[in-house]
């Protein structure tokens, strides 16, 4: 599958990777979940569900959000994740070719959880 992988402190790149749990969960270092922050329907990011609780550094803001640890961009069918196109590569590893800093307090504040009582 032709993903761009989106590394902490590194200009994003295009690369393969199987298209199975197992090699999904190798790239991200863990347990997997999508990431909805991509106006792109039909492309979504993956990251490590647990990035912020086991301490992983961070890697994106997009808006007041923090994405931890790496994640991938990989294309998006329906409930089934697939390749990206040439072009889709092309877009996503120029758009985050530019790594940002983030600081761990950073990472920790936005991990809040807010609770709503009825």
């Amino acid at each position: 599958m032709k993903v761009v992988i989106v590394e902490p402190n590194k200009p994003a790149y295009a690369a393969e990777i199987g298209n199975d749990l197992k090699s999904m969960q190798t790239v991200v270092g863990g347990l997997i979940e999508p990431i909805y922050y991509l106006e792109d329907q039909d492309a979504v990011m993956v990251g490590n569900e647990e990035a912020k609780l086991i301490g992983l550094e961070g890697n994106r803001r997009f808006g007041d959000k923090i994405v931890a640890g790496t994640f991938f961009i990989c294309g998006n069918s329906g409930d089934e994740f697939c390749s990206l196109t040439d072009e889709q590569c092309e877009k996503y590893a120029g758009e985050f070719s530019q790594p940002h800093t983030i600081t761990r307090d950073e990472v920790e504040q936005d991990m809040g959880i807010t609770f709503i009582a009825y």
